[in-house]
């Protein structure tokens, strides 16, 4: 198929224009005019785009891109050896960051939702047009340490857990990601608990006088779900190949 209709259709799912993102989201670097293999992971590292060349793809699409604002622009350095790989092979890169954090059904909030079995009740910030982040229910009134295993067992990795108390975790909010700071925000709407992917110094205290438990659950391992799910849906519309690659992260 022509590179051009993924886009454009990739493009028309994530909607980026509704978004003001820190980089450009769509076709970051253009490859070959027509696609037949298509490449999904979390980020365009080199490791990503080396095991991209072995499996001859000709496109690949990651949740973070390059071209990132307030970063040196010069092509210098890390940036010329993962730009050269893609031209010297002919691969394009597709990135969509913020607008896949927020679609309803492919993004990475609605993708963890599915995975930890939670019923979507709302966005994290109602209201805005291009909100990220959920509220919902926990099955089963779960305690902190039971909703820590439940974390644990389906994402393959042990989250860092700061206890706001001892109740247990009825309603919660999530943003995958470095999305610590929306603790506040959950607080504001009720939320017996927040899972996000990273932590900072500030979230403990936060936590433990907010009330609210929080979970760090890691922000490679909280945002594999929605490159997965959009590339799989491309590949079912074009009938193309589709491959996703774990470049393991522990961060």
């Amino acid at each position: 198929m022509q590179l051009s209709v993924l886009v454009e259709a990739a493009n028309k799912l994530m909607q980026p224009q509704l978004f003001q993102d820190y980089c450009p989201n769509g076709l970051q670097v253009q490859g070959r005019p027509e696609v037949q293999r298509l490449v999904t992971g979390v980020t365009a590292s080199q490791k990503l785009l080396e095991a991209a060349i072995e499996l001859e793809a000709d496109a690949i699409l990651v949740h973070h891109g390059y071209f990132w604002k307030g970063e040196d622009p010069c092509l210098v350095g890390v940036k010329v050896q993962r730009l050269a790989t893609l031209l010297k092979n002919g691969i394009s890169l597709l990135a969509y960051h913020l607008p896949l954090d927020a679609h309803q059904d492919l993004g990475n909030n609605a993708q963890l939702a599915k995975l930890l079995d939670i019923e979507v009740t709302g966005e994290l910030f109602p209201g805005q047009s291009s909100s990220v982040g959920n509220v919902g229910y926990v099955p089963g009134n779960l305690s902190a340490n039971e909703f820590a295993r439940l974390l644990t067992g389906r994402l393959g990795r042990e989250s860092q857990v700061i206890l706001g108390g001892n109740h247990p975790i009825k309603t919660i909010a999530w943003c995958t990601g470095a999305a610590q700071d929306y603790i506040e925000q959950a607080a504001l709407l009720g939320a017996d608990a927040f899972v996000s992917g990273e932590i900072s110094e500030r979230t403990v205290h936060l936590a433990q006088e907010l009330g609210v438990h929080y979970f760090a659950a890691g922000h490679h391992a909280t945002e594999r779900y929605g490159v997965q799910a959009l590339g799989a849906h491309l590949a079912q519309q074009f009938q193309l190949r589709h491959d996703y690659i774990e470049i393991d992260n522990p961060v």
